[in-house]
C-alpha cells in the first residue's frame, strides 16, 4: 500500500483541526534523558513517541559556556554554549532547572526527526516555551537534519484562508511536523506563534487539582473564537502546579474525560480538543480510562 493510500485509509477526510493527539507537559524533564530530580514525564522523549505521544512541550534556554562550572563539577559539565532544555535558568542547580547531561534542543528536535522518518504516517507537533533569540533558535533549527523537508508552514499551506489540511495530505506532502512558539518573532522560521494559530486552556488544575474550569489562557483570545474560514488549534492542558505519579493517576482517567465533556469541550463553542496536554501520561485512575484511551475515545466519535 503506498503512503498516500496507507494514510487516507487511517486518517480519511479529517482535517487536522478535526483530530485530537495525545500530548506531554514538559517532555524533556523525565528520568531517561537525563538526571532530573523532579519529573513530568517517566519515559525518554523517544519512548512517549513510541508510545503514543504527538504533542511534546519543551522549554528552550542559551546556556553560555562556563568555565567555573566544568571546574567545580570536575568535567561533568564541560557543555559548549548553545540551546538547550532546562525548566528555568540553565547555570542555577543542576537536576532541578536543568539536568546533566545537559539536552540539548537541536539533539531532542533529531530525535522527534528520525522518529518521523521512521514513522511515515505520523504527524508530530512541538510547543516551545522560548527564553532564546530568534537567531539562536534558528542556528539550534539548522543543524536537524531533515527537519526542513518535514516542517508544516500553516502560512504557506493557505491555512488562515481555506482552513487546515487534511492530514492524508500532510502526510502524503511528508509535512508532518509543526512547531509552535510563544514567541511572535520567528514565524520566518517555521516556527509559529501559538497565539495566532490555536486556542489554549490556563494551564493549572490548581494546587489540589480542583479547578476543573477551562479559561482561556489569553484573555484576548477566548476558547471559541470564530475567525472567516479559519479554525485554530486547540491545545488543552490537564496537569497541577506540582507533578507527582499519585496525582496525575488521580487526574488522568475519568477526571480528564468528564473535564472534556462537561467544561472543556463546552468551552470552546462544542468542539474537541486538538492536543490533550498531561503528567505521567501512561498513568491513569482504577476507572479504565486512560489518556491515550481518552484521545482514542475523541477521535472515534461522530
Amino acid at each position: 500500500m503506498t503512503t498516500s493510500a496507507a494514510a487516507a485509509a487511517r486518517w480519511g477526510d479529517r482535517r487536522l483541526d478535526e483530530v485530537t493527539f495525545l500530548a506531554t507537559h514538559n517532555s524533556f524533564t523525565n528520568y531517561e534523558d537525563s538526571r532530573w530530580s523532579s519529573v513530568n514525564q517517566a519515559e525518554s522523549v523517544r519512548a512517549q513517541l513510541d508510545n503514543g505521544v504527538r504533542g511534546l512541550s519543551l522549554d528552550t534556554h542559551w546556556y553560555e559556556r562556563s568555565t567555573w562550572l566544568c571546574i567545580i563539577s570536575f568535567g561533568s559539565d564541560c557543555y559548549p554554549s548553545d540551546v538547550y532544555l532546562c525548566h528555568g535558568d540553565c547555570k542555577t542547580f543542576a537536576g532541578i532547572t536543568y539536568a546533566l547531561p545537559r539536552q540539548s534542543f537541536h539533539g531532542t528536535m533529531q530525535t522527534v526527526v528520525d522518529f518521523l522518518a521512521g514513522h511515515p504516517e505520523e504527524v508530530v507537533t512541538i510547543f516551545l516555551e522560548d527564553y532564546v533569540s530568534a537567531e539562536q533558535l534558528r542556528h539550534s533549527l539548522d543543524r536537524v537534519r531533515g527537519l526542513s523537508e518535514l516542517l508544516v508552514r500553516p502560512d504557506e499551506w493557505g491555512v488562515r484562508q481555506h482552513g487546515w489540511p487534511k492530514v492524508a495530505d500532510l502526510v502524503t506532502a511528508g509535512k508532518r511536523l509543526l512547531i509552535f512558539s510563544d514567541r511572535s518573532d520567528r514565524e520566518h522560521l517555521g516556527v509559529m506563534h501559538d497565539k495566532s494559530w490555536t486556542v489554549s486552556n490556563y494551564w493549572s488544575l490548581g494546587d489540589l487539582g480542583n479547578d476543573l474550569t477551562c479559561v482561556s489562557r489569553w484573555s484576548d483570545v477566548p476558547l471559541d473564537r470564530q475567525e472567516p474560514g479559519f479554525r485554530r488549534l486547540f491545545t488543552m492542558s490537564h496537569h497541577r502546579n506540582v507533578p507527582t505519579v499519585l496525582t496525575a493517576a488521580l487526574d488522568n482517567g475519568s477526571k480528564l474525560r468528564n473535564r472534556i465533556a462537561e467544561q472543556c469541550r463546552p468551552a470552546a463553542g462544542g468542539r474537541n480538543p486538538n492536543f490533550v496536554s498531561v503528567d505521567f501520561h501512561r498513568l491513569s485512575d482504577s476507572g479504565g480510562h486512560t489518556p491515550a484511551s481518552v484521545v482514542a475515545e475523541l477521535n472515534a466519535g461522530p
